[in-house]
C-alpha cells in the first residue's frame, strides 16, 4: 500500500506551470463591419501600441495556418506570429510564438450590442516564463482594445467627436 502511494504522489508532481488570462472590453459607436476590417487588415498595425511593422502584404485576409512576422517597438527582433482560428465579423485568435517556455494566445472578438459595439481582446500566458513577459507586456496589452477603438472611430467619422462610451456608463444613458 504505501508504494502504490508513494507513485501516486510522485506522478502527481508537476513542474511550475502559471498561466495568466486577461480580457480587455471597450464599447464603440462604429459598426462591426469597420471595427472586423481594421482587426483582420494585418497589414496595417499603426493602431497597436506593441507592433510596429509586419511583412503581410496589403490585402491579404487571414485563415488559419498563415504565419507571419511581426517587428515590435521595443525590439528589432521579429516574432512570429500563427492565426489559429477566423470566424468572419466575430472572432480572430492567434498564437504568438516568441521564446520556449512561453505560450501566448490572443484573440479579439467583435460583438453588436444594445449599448453600440463591443470589442473584446483577451491574452492567455502559459509557461513558466509567462510572469516574466507578463510584466513586460502588461502595460501594451491595456492599452490594445482602446487603440482599436479609437482608431476605426478616427477614419469613421472624422469630423465628428462625440461622447465616448465605456463599459461603466448605461446603454440607456440619454
Amino acid at each position: 500500500m504505501r508504494d502504490w502511494l508513494s507513485k501516486f504522489i510522485h506522478r502527481k508532481r508537476r513542474k511550475f506551470c502559471a498561466s495568466l488570462v486577461r480580457t480587455y472590453r471597450e464599447i464603440s459607436s462604429a459598426s462591426v463591419d469597420e471595427l472586423w476590417l481594421q482587426v483582420v487588415n494585418l497589414a496595417d498595425v499603426s493602431w497597436h501600441p506593441l507592433f510596429k511593422s509586419t511583412n503581410v502584404p496589403y490585402g491579404l485576409v487571414p485563415k488559419p495556418g498563415l504565419i507571419y512576422q511581426v517587428v515590435t517597438r521595443i525590439s528589432p527582433i521579429p516574432i512570429r506570429i500563427f492565426v489559429e482560428r477566423v470566424n468572419p465579423r466575430e472572432l480572430l485568435s492567434v498564437r504568438i510564438l516568441t521564446i520556449p517556455g512561453v505560450e501566448e494566445r490572443v484573440t479579439y472578438r467583435v460583438e453588436s450590442t444594445v449599448c453600440g459595439t463591443c470589442v473584446s481582446y483577451s491574452v492567455t500566458l502559459r509557461g513558466w516564463l509567462s510572469p516574466l513577459i507578463w510584466s513586460f507586456s502588461r502595460p501594451y496589452a491595456d492599452r490594445v482594445a482602446r487603440a482599436l477603438v479609437d482608431a476605426v472611430e478616427k477614419t469613421a467619422l472624422p469630423g465628428v467627436s462625440g461622447k465616448r462610451k465605456s463599459l461603466k456608463d448605461s446603454c440607456f444613458d440619454f
